[in-house]
């Protein structure tokens, strides 16, 4: 781990509940630009649920926007495309091979690696005591008048902060302090099975042509996805699999299953996509796909508090994009509360009247403009997207023709996405607010 920031150069503390990549890096980019900030983490050590992850064009801008050394750490663990492109494939048509579209991800685009190395990587860049473990969130205070907003964690101690933001995931309980019970994530009727397989063992058979970069298999009630990780050594596989039933765990997003479960889900593919699930390790779990469609939060923010990332949107997975969309947040968010922490220093302590407070709320509405239909639309898209790869929507079904203009649109709404437009767009609606309340 780093050094800490130098003493008295931070007028805010930020709270940061949660400590996976959201949390993590949206910590690096605060604690760049000087702001103090504490990671509060109810498990006893940092962990990432699940194998591989990839970020689109838009995650890499965002990135170093926030803070390069994140980008930086991802290309250090990522594996790079043996070609760039992404490649879908018809995984139900007979004609084994049949591809559907190609995009091209542009030099090194849409790379992939294993959260645990990434998540590994940015911690190296933390600095000694941003992080406390074991701290589950009770409850948070935040009143009117009140200097600080109150945290207070179950095993009965508390801590203060200027700020307090979520980035505890799905089961958010910031966010139910923000937007109530009502808006939580629920089970949208798929799950995962996902495994990693020696490249070797694909290579031989797959081919190169399979293995060395992302593919993507529709068919009928199901999809899979394939990329290579851990410096080519492994090849990720995450098979989606629409489940009439009920999810049996209402407090896991894990379950047990076999590679049995996974052949018999996978029976109506063609040769390829059952070559893949036979190489699955025999036991497996399977892992739920929750997200916001059906209660989607009406805001992200209360007073001083924010919500990021899954806290705020989850979204299904299928686009790829749920982690990139949280690092957009982080940009947002640690622009203007920079701006909040360096006119807050340039105030004279006895002047302090509770502007500081005004500034903040000021901040995270502004975070809240900017982010919110953005961030609701991905969560819509994707739950979109997963069914017509599955070939369950009633317009598209399994039209080669129509599958390609979705998926082409949809991914581009996503990936060219321009950073620096949000950025900018962050500043002006800002600064406007600051001359409503007399303090630019």
């Amino acid at each position: 781990m780093g050094s800490l920031p130098e003493s008295g150069t931070s007028s805010l503390d930020v709270a940061i509940v949660g400590g996976g990549i959201a949390g993590l890096t949206l910590a690096l980019g605060l604690l760049s630009r000087g702001i103090k900030t504490t990671i509060y983490e109810r498990g006893r050590s940092f962990r990432e649920i699940g194998a591989g992850i990839g970020f689109t064009p838009n995650a890499e801008w965002a990135m170093k926007v926030l803070d390069p050394r994140i980008h930086a750490a991802f290309k250090q663990v990522t594996v790079q495309n043996g070609t760039d492109w992404f490649i879908w494939m018809n995984g139900g048509s007979e004609e084994d091979g049949a591809v559907l579209h190609k995009m091209y991800l542009g030099e090194r685009g849409f790379e992939g690696c294993a959260r645990a190395e990434f998540l590994d990587e940015l911690v190296k860049s933390m600095p000694e005591g941003t992080v406390q473990f074991s701290k589950n969130l009770a409850g948070i205070v935040d009143e009117e008048g009140q200097d600080k907003v109150v945290l207070k964690f179950a095993d009965g101690s508390s801590a203060e902060a200027d700020v307090v933001i979520g980035c505890d995931g799905i089961r958010s309980r910031v966010k139910q302090f923000v937007v109530g019970e009502h808006f939580q994530a629920t089970y949208t009727h798929k799950y995962a099975f996902r495994g990693l397989i020696p490249m070797e063992t694909a290579y031989a058979r797959l081919g190169q042509d399979k293995t060395d970069t992302r593919h993507m298999y529709l068919g009928p009630d199901g999809h899979a996805l394939t990329f290579p990780v851990a410096g080519g050594k492994l090849l990720n596989v995450v098979a989606f699999v629409t489940d009439p039933d009920e999810w049996p765990l209402p407090e896991k997003f894990t379950a047990p299953a076999s590679k049995t479960d996974a052949v018999k889900a996978f029976a109506r593919f063609n040769p390829t996509v059952r070559a893949i699930i036979d190489m699955l390790p025999d036991e497996l779990n399977k892992w739920a796909v929750f997200d916001t469609y059906d209660h989607p939060a009406p805001t992200f923010i209360k007073g001083r508090v924010c919500i990021s990332g899954d806290a705020a949107h989850a979204a299904a997975p299928y686009h790829g994009a749920g982690a990139g969309f949280a690092i957009e947040d982080g940009a947002v968010l640690a622009y203007l509360l920079s701006v909040v922490n360096d006119r807050d220093k340039a105030l004279p302590a006895e002047e302090d009247d509770g502007s500081k407070a005004l500034l903040i709320r000021k901040a995270l509405e502004a975070y809240n403009a900017v982010r919110l239909e953005r961030a609701h639309w991905l969560v819509q898209t994707s739950r979109y997207i997963g069914d017509m790869y599955e070939w369950q929507d009633p317009i598209v079904g399994s039209d080669p023709k129509k599958c390609a203009d979705e998926i082409d649109w949809r991914c581009r709404k996503i990936w060219h996405y321009d950073i620096d437009a949000m950025m900018k767009e962050t500043k002006e609606y800002f600064t406007k607010q600051l001359e409503a309340t007399g303090s630019s």
